[in-house]
């Protein structure tokens, strides 16, 4: 009787142990996500929104996504386990955390900041003491203006190349937005290659109340890259809140439109340097 018991055992686990096996494979590439979270209710609303998304997307594309509000662990030895970091909704700002992140991409790390992740502005809470960050790495230099209500806009693909939005229709209607404008033109610098702008279709964007909260012409890039790193810059990150009456509630979100998440999918890949099946 205990050898035919064995040999049932045996016999189970030889069907088990591929199963199990499927369900804990090997994560193809691991993405650490910093975040703040502390201020305007628009940003901390993304930064729970991405933290709900980006952990299914983890689990359907088999990567590892972890975050961390947790500044500090922006340092050589963690970093080293990740392949891709994300910037949610600001930066570090301690002198040891920027070198380690610098040191980081420059080595071939990957990175992408979403929105307020690029903002900087002098005199603020957020003034533009990053050189390098500001105007080399990202390039755009100083926050310079923005639309408001924050409301959707049709963009188009300026790369159609780019393993990031090579699967993208040339023109799509993003989710709402706050949309930045930046004191330096990016389009003159020859190591920056914009994959996404606004098409000039979406005029008049925004809807006030104040009239310089309303584009009505003009060039404005929304994602691009350095070609000296392996980054991507995306201005979008930024929800429709209810602030009139006070509610906060919540009246848009980022990842409810599968064309703007195709393009995040993409750029995670890209910049972990695996290629998709």
């Amino acid at each position: 009787m205990n050898l035919i018991k064995l040999v049932i055992a045996i016999i189970m686990f030889s069907f088990i142990t591929p199963m199990s096996n499927g369900q804990n494979k090997k994560p193809l590439f691991k993405v650490i996500a910093f975040y703040t979270a502390k201020q305007d209710q628009a940003h901390i609303s993304y930064v729970h929104e991405s933290n709900r998304f980006f952990p299914k997307i983890a689990a359907q594309y088999n990567f590892q996504y972890d975050s961390t509000n947790d500044w500090s662990n922006l340092n050589e030895t963690f970093l080293k386990q990740y392949q891709v970091v994300l910037f949610l909704d600001s930066r570090p700002e301690v002198p040891e955390q920027r070198a380690a992140f610098k040191n980081y991409v420059e080595h071939g790390g990957g990175w992408m900041g979403f929105h307020f992740a690029g903002f900087a502005l002098t005199p603020s809470e957020y003034n533009q003491d990053w050189d390098w960050y500001h105007n080399e790495f990202i390039g755009a230099g100083q926050y310079k203006g923005n639309t408001w209500r924050p409301t959707s806009a049709i963009l188009r693909v300026e790369d159609s190349t780019h393993p990031s939005t090579i699967h993208l229709p040339h023109l799509f209607k993003s989710s709402p937005n706050e949309w930045y404008s930046w004191e330096k033109d990016i389009t003159k610098n020859p190591d920056i290659d914009i994959l996404l702008a606004i098409d000039s279709s979406s005029f008049p964007l925004g809807t006030g109340p104040k009239p310089y909260e309303i584009w009505h012409s003009g060039y404005y890039p929304v994602a691009w890259t350095n070609k000296k790193y392996k980054m991507i810059y995306d201005n979008m990150g930024h929800n429709d809140i209810d602030y009139e009456n006070k509610t906060n509630k919540e009246l848009s979100f980022q990842f409810d439109n599968d064309i703007q998440n195709k393009f995040i999918v993409d750029a995670l890949f890209w910049l972990a340097g695996v290629k998709q099946k």
